[in-house]
């Protein structure tokens, strides 16, 4: 026997076997909860360890990003195409809220939209909302053949896509810079941003399929639960006293005059 090794210390008795322990007994649910912009509050649910001395299971939840299609949380399934990504920016009781994180495109859309015999042209900028987040906005844009145009191929010359590539990146940081993230997250979601982008490039050169492609959330503030709450509770602009209704005064009629005092 070498110098230092006892025979069988580190061996357990013959015979006794460790019991094979189910690994979901402890393990709890949590419940997803959406922004209240998305149309699906309770989006899902996620798995984590009980917790068991100073391993706390919230603390292991908080950072948690989840990818949703935007077709579930919007009810509509012609937003198939996007992806939203989420984060789990706090815990309250068994529900975990979630808070923006990125978009981007499903690959099957992408690969759907280029095609030969035309130029794409991508553009992407950084900016800054008004409440902190630095976010890095990607766009897309396809050249299309003109009207009663008879040439196969439709190729935009090197200075016209960095025209149209210049004209992208001004129209993503306006509409990065003039809000907070809630109010850009909205108009990602349902303003028809593309399109508002090919009717500005369209002097240039005429381009079609154009889609902000992605989002990328680089940079986040302090984390802060009353501007996380800000995102979960309901949209509801109060109502004043808006007073009643006031009818529009009738108009006299003398007989036989044709309608003319």
């Amino acid at each position: 026997m070498a110098i230092g090794k006892n025979k069988r210390l580190t061996k357990s008795k013959k015979g006794s076997r460790k019991k094979a322990v189910d690994p979901f007994t402890k393990k709890e649910w949590y419940k997803l909860i959406a922004p209240s912009i998305f149309a699906v509050k309770d989006c899902g649910k996620t798995l984590i360890t009980k917790t068991q001395g100073t391993k706390i299971a919230s603390d292991y939840l908080k950072g948690r990003v989840f990818e949703m299609s935007l077709a579930d949380l919007n009810k509509n399934e012609a937003l198939a195409y996007r992806k939203v990504k989420l984060c789990i920016e706090d815990v309250q009781g068994y529900n975990c809220l979630l808070n923006f994180h990125g978009m981007d495109m499903t690959r099957d859309k992408l690969c759907s939209l280029i095609r030969k015999k035309q130029s794409i042209i991508e553009g992407n900028v950084d900016c800054r909302t008004t409440d902190g987040y630095i976010v890095r906005l990607f766009c897309i844009a396809f050249t299309r053949p003109q009207d009663n145009q008879i040439k196969a191929t439709c190729y935009a010359k090197s200075a016209q896509i960095r025209a149209i590539r210049a004209k992208m990146t001004t129209f993503m940081t306006e509409l990065g810079t003039k809000g907070d993230l809630k109010a850009l997250v909205k108009e990602l979601i349902s303003a028809p941003i593309g399109d508002t982008i090919a009717r500005q490039a369209s002097s240039i050169f005429p381009i079609k399929d154009c889609y902000i492609r992605k989002v990328k959330v680089l940079k986040k503030p302090k984390f802060d639960v009353t501007e996380l709450m800000e995102w979960h509770n309901a949209d509801e602009t109060p109502v004043g006293d808006v007073g009643k209704p006031v009818e529009a005064p009738k108009e006299e009629q003398l007989a036989g005059s044709g309608g003319r005092l």
